[in-house]
């Protein structure tokens, strides 16, 4: 099993087994430690993981952090748990404390869902106040996965965490400005962009009211298209992968595939039945060993009906809105055009602005 599944299964039995976990102990023993073994780090053996680690504050002695992460007998990464339940908001300060009186580089405040890590970007020695990266079984995304994949004890290399640590940080402090803006513009955001296209005078109180509107709808809009754009291209990908095949395959398949021109016969009939509705270049053909396919667009998801004339009888395969397939015998090439209306709204399922 790879780190990616490793990771979910973890996060699938968390999510499951929380309402069983009562106390900070319990979440340490369920959550925190199968997390600690997920990055490859032995539990039981303390050259590696020193539970209850002391680290000695000043004249206070015998301050303990949950976890200590080890390498060659220094610590390496602090670990501070709170029980699954609790905000890890009002915590920060206590392992403050301890990250300076030690030789770590990094700490995480975890409880189990959230896992919150921290450096010293800002100064030192000193712990940063805000983490420069969060990890939330609840919302696991590939490249958080990979960012955690740097905590594994195999690729653990604390120069290369810091040279990304500073971006993470400050794209992610980026981003939540970002969605603020969007969700609520603030004056100066909002003018940024209103003195750029408002050429109609001054930008008074009333102007900037309308403006804030107008810049939250066009962000939405804009991100909207983004997101079509996307799946758009996920589909076009999809598609193509679905009609592409290895070369000896693809040459195998065509010595079998014989068009007749019956077949082609057939594809100018539906074109001729649909040509005053749509350019006749959008009406395309595959042949296929079992049947031939007449589609709108080139498009295999697309299709307008196929054709069975190479057996012992004739049948045209429609599609109805659900693109379910039903066959209808016919005598002749002629009786397709008994099919014209079932063609054409086919053709306008793909066609929704167009009107019959």
């Amino acid at each position: 099993m790879d780190f990616k599944d490793t990771i979910k299964q973890l996060a699938e039995r968390i999510l499951k087994h929380k309402e069983l976990v009562h106390t900070e102990e319990a979440t340490k023993h369920s959550f925190v430690m199968p997390f600690l073994q997920a990055l490859g780090y032995d539990v039981f053996n303390p050259m590696e993981v020193v539970p209850e680690f002391i680290a000695d504050l000043g004249i206070k002695k015998g301050e303990k952090v949950d976890y200590a992460i080890v390498k060659d007998g220094q610590p390496i990464i602090l670990v501070e748990c709170k029980h699954w339940s609790a905000s890890l908001d009002p915590h920060n300060s206590q392992l403050f404390r301890y990250f300076h009186t030690t030789k770590a580089k990094f700490s995480i405040l975890t409880n189990g869902f959230e896992s919150r890590f921290y450096t010293d970007l800002d100064e030192q020695n000193k712990m940063d106040e805000k983490p420069f990266f969060i990890f939330d079984v609840n919302d696991i995304r590939d490249n958080q996965l990979e960012e955690l994949k740097k905590f594994h004890k195999t690729y653990f290399d604390s120069e290369t965490i810091v040279s990304t640590a500073s971006e993470l940080k400050y794209v992610g402090q980026l981003k939540t400005l970002l969605q603020g803006e969007l969700n609520n513009p603030t004056q100066d955001f909002v003018r940024h962009f209103a003195k750029q296209v408002y050429t109609a005078g001054i930008l008074t109180q009333r102007v900037m009211d309308q403006f804030t509107q107008l810049t939250k709808k066009s962000f939405q809009y804009y991100i909207n298209d983004l997101i079509t754009e996307r799946l758009k291209s996920a589909l076009h990908k999809e598609e193509t992968e679905q009609v592409v095949i290895s070369a000896p395959e693809a040459a195998a398949e065509e010595n079998k595939i014989i068009t007749t021109q019956e077949e082609l016969d057939s594809f100018q009939i539906v074109r001729s039945i649909l040509r005053q509705h749509v350019p006749v270049q959008k009406i395309s053909h595959r042949d296929a060993q079992s049947y031939f396919a007449i589609l709108f667009e080139d498009n295999n998801r697309k299709p307008i009906c196929r054709m069975y004339l190479n057996g012992g009888k004739k049948y045209i395969g429609l599609f109805d809105n659900e693109k379910n397939e039903t066959k209808k015998e016919i005598t002749t090439l002629d009786d397709i055009f008994l099919h014209a209306d079932a063609l054409l709204g086919t053709l306008m399922n793909y066609m929704p602005k167009v009107e019959a």
